[in-house]
This record gives C-alpha cells, structure tokens and sequence, in this order.
C-alpha cells in the first residue's frame, strides 16, 4: 500500500492547529515553535515530493489518492499532482513556514493567529491537489475564512473595510463558480466531478460559452484582472506583514493556476473563443499596474499594485498558449506563479521589516536607511531588481518565456508588455533610490538590521529567487511535461474553431 503523502501534506497543518488548541493561550513560545515545526515538516514533505518527481512524465499525475466519498453524485476524495501543480505545492509549503518566522513578533492573540495561519495553509494546498470539482471547490472555500479573520484582526488601517471587500469580492467570485461547476456536471452528462474524465470529454454543449465565464469570474477575481483587482490594493495595505506574503505569494496562484487546470483543460473550445477577451485583459492589467504603481506614496501598496501588473503576465501567457497551441506560453505563465509568489513574497516581507522598525511606510519619509540596515537594503536592491525582470533572476525567464509564447499569436498586445518593464523599472528603481540611499535621516540612527529570525525568510526567499534564475530547468523541465495532453486538445479546438 502507497503511502498517502499527499493527505499527510494536507493533515499536518490542520493537526499542528488541534495541538495549538490545548497549549495555554500565553505560552507563546511554545505556540510559536510548534506552528514552525508543522509547517517546516509539511514543507519537507513537500520538498522530497518535489524532487522525486519523475519531469519525464509530468503529464501523468503523481502521488494519486483516489476513493468513493458521495458515489451517488459522483464525488470522490482524488488528490494528484503533476508538472503544473508540484511547483505551487512547494511554494505554499515554502511560504507558510516562512510567514510564520515572519510572524514571529505577533503578540496579540497569538494562539488564534497562527491557527489561522495553518488552516489557511491546507486550504491552498487543496486547492493546488484536489482533482474533484466538488473537492477543489470545498478547498477553495477553507481559505476564505481565515483570510478574512486575519486581516479583520490583526491587520491596521482601515482593516475591517478590506477584509469586508476581500470576502464579498470571493464569495460573489464562488457562488459564480459553483453555479459554473454544477452547470458543467449536468451538460457533461457524466455524472462526475473528476477533473481527468472531464478533461478527456469532449463537452460541446450550447451553454460551454456561459460555464466558461461563469467559472473564469471567479478565477479572475482571484488573480486579479482589472477591473476586478480592487480589493487587492486594500487587503494588502491593511494586512499584517505575513498574511500580506501569503496573499502575493500563492492566494493569487490559484486564479492562474485553475484557469489553466479547469477553463483551458475541461473547455477548450471556450477557451479559444475567449483567448482575445484574456489578451486584452492582460495587456489593460499589466500596464494599469505599472503606471498606478509608479504614483504610490504607500510602500505597501506599491508592491500591491505591482501584483496586478506581474499577475497580467500570467494571463497574458495563458492567452498566448491558448490561441497558439503555445508550449511557451503556458510554460511563461506557470513559470511567472512561481517567480512572482517568491520576489513578491519577498518584497512584502522586507517592507514588514522596514516599518516595524521606521513605524512607517510613507515613502517620502524614508531616505537612507542603507546606512542602517544594510542587510536589508541589499536584498532589497536584489528583490526589485528581480521583479523588473533583470537577467539572472527568476522574473527575467519567467517574463521571456511569456513574451516568446505569446508574440506569434498576439504581437502587438505582447510588446505593449515588453513596454510595461520601462515603467515597472522607473517605479521599481525610483523607490530604492529614495528609500535606501542617499544622506541618512537622523530619525533613523537608532535603526537595527534584520535579527537572525528576521533574516531567515528573505535569504531563503533571494537564494530560491537566484537559483531559479541561473538554472529554470528545475522547473520549467516539470512545468512542460504536464501540457502535452492540454495542447492537444487546443490543437483540436482551434480546427473546428478556425
């Protein structure tokens, strides 16, 4: 019998957070130290996972968990990963133990928060290997709550207001979705929820148009797109730093990740006649990012527009492998998950640093802080230079990938993309500038670097950032094995589309 490592994976957080619960509510180390241990130990599941998963046959799911749960309606409890959710596993499991060394100075009901914390972390892992409709979508909603509960408690701000936004914007985004899914059930006429035999039909109904969008909305609203983005922005300006790191760096993924998992594998047809809509969308969302990014005041919320803008290539990729039956693209927008959770991560980390110690995240008001924090600032330089896609790091290969998947079918959409690094480079550039470097401020001279718990998750985070970048082949190898099954049935939707 096959050990289940992947119902290990998800039990763990889960199990760390019915531990927390008979721990007293004011040993904070010890509710610090085992919510780092549950997670550290879930992440070193997940990196033995990783590394013994076999590139060469990444179309084949892996590590597959499969048993009746409501046979009446077709419902089954299937986990399963391949090439293009393996990635994202290893990235939710990275950041979660990271966001908990991250969380390490929350001192306020501090037992809830971390519980929070690890629940939500089986919530995206879910998501990322559930291959039931019915199970994905029960995942997908385990996320919403502590979210919610996260940034409403321990968030600052207007904190209330953002996360009221973030649950309407979601659960509108859900009830869409699972409308779509139910429609889909029905019109497939298979009497199942499984993703693989979905995947495998051929469903032509009338109504594939109308559960295409159904479905899309809700993924769109996740990713975001404009302009559907704007409870973005407020839920990570007001978020505590940690939550922030978990937002960007893989609650984002799952728009992306399931666009391509559900819209473009289950509804190819729909898929093709969309593909413009998507270009048109991405192309709006990556320069509207770039240009508001460049006038914000806020630090945090510069690296928030940043999403929006980084997130648009991933749509634009999608949009690219669509209509071009584009190995490339798809392998550009799975790569740019990936890149843009690990430098975003990292740039909402390093702007948790800079205000627990400045009070403050004005940019206007920063100026110097090199000369104190001198730790800080070098990753710092490095994260942005990352995330305007410098040569070396992972953003550049990402970003490349979808340029050169996307040009053929949609030039013009794809160099008005190229045009958006000039502007992410000028914001990018300009906020180092006056917040590193030049004269210190005398406000400043009492400023300490990063303390060795600090300095932990953003050295991880630039190390994975570089080692991406030199070699890709670690990933982009097991990302392009899962597509072949999906750009054969785009081969055949765009015949009878064309």
């Amino acid at each position: 019998m096959s050990i289940p490592y992947l119902s290990i994976l998800l039990a763990l957080p889960v199990l760390g957070a019915i531990v927390l619960a008979f721990v007293r509510k004011d040993n904070h180390d010890a509710i610090r130290n085992i919510s780092a241990f549950f997670t550290l130990l879930a992440f070193v599941i997940s990196v033995g996972l990783f590394f013994a998963f076999d590139s060469g046959q990444a179309s084949a799911f892996r590590y597959v968990e499969q048993a009746p749960w409501i046979p009446q309606l077709g419902i089954q409890y299937f986990l399963g990963v391949d090439g293009l959710s393996m990635p994202l596993v290893i990235l939710t499991t990275m950041l979660s133990f990271l966001s908990i060394l991250v969380s390490w100075h929350i001192n306020m009901r501090v037992k809830e928060y971390f519980a929070l914390i690890l629940i939500l972390e089986t919530g995206i892992l879910g998501v990322f290997t559930s291959l039931d409709l019915f199970l994905f979508f029960l995942f997908w909603e385990v996320e919403l709550l502590p979210m919610y509960l996260l940034i409403g408690i321990w968030g600052s701000g207007r904190r209330e207001y953002s996360a009221m936004k973030f649950l309407i914007y979601t659960v509108f985004g859900s009830a869409l979705m699972l409308v779509g899914i139910l429609w889909l059930y029905r019109e497939s006429g298979l009497q199942t929820f499984d993703m693989t035999v979905l995947g495998q039909a051929h469903i032509t109904s009338q109504f594939s148009l109308i559960i295409f969008a159904l479905i899309f909305m809700a993924f769109a609203i996740k990713l975001p797109i404009w302009p559907l983005h704007t409870w973005l922005p407020d839920a990570h300006t007001d978020a505590p730093t940690a939550v922030s790191v978990i937002l960007a760096g893989v609650l984002l993924k799952m728009g992306g990740y399931a666009m391509i998992r559900i819209n473009v594998s289950i509804l190819p047809e729909a898929a093709v006649y969309f593909a413009p809509i998507l270009a048109g969308f991405a192309v709006i969302s990556i320069l509207y990012g770039a240009c508001v990014s460049l006038v914000q005041k806020d630090l945090k919320r510069l690296v928030a527009y940043s999403s929006v803008s980084h997130m648009g290539y991933v749509l634009l990729g999608i949009a690219g492998g669509v209509t071009g039956a584009s190995l490339m693209g798809f392998t550009g927008a799975s790569l740019q998950m990936f890149t843009h959770g690990t430098i975003t991560g990292l740039l909402f980390a390093l702007v948790g640093l800079v205000y627990n110690r400045t009070h403050t995240r004005e940019i206007a008001q920063m100026k110097g802080l090199a000369h104190r924090m001198p730790l800080i600032a070098i990753i710092f330089t490095m994260a942005g230079l990352a995330s305007l896609g410098l040569p070396g790091m992972s953003g550049f290969v990402a970003e490349f990938l979808v340029f050169v998947g996307s040009f053929s079918a949609w030039p013009w959409h794809t160099v008005l993309g190229v045009f958006a690094i000039v502007i992410t480079a000028g914001y990018l550039l300009w906020t180092l500038q006056r917040i590193l470097f030049g004269p210190p401020d005398s406000r400043w001279a009492h400023l300490e670097d990063a303390s060795f718990v600090d300095a932990v998750p953003i050295v991880v985070l630039i190390i994975v950032i570089v080692a991406v970048g030199v070699y890709p082949a670690i990933l982009t190898d097991m990302i392009q094995g899962a597509f072949p099954p999906i750009l054969e049935r785009l081969g055949t939707a765009l015949a009878l589309v064309r």
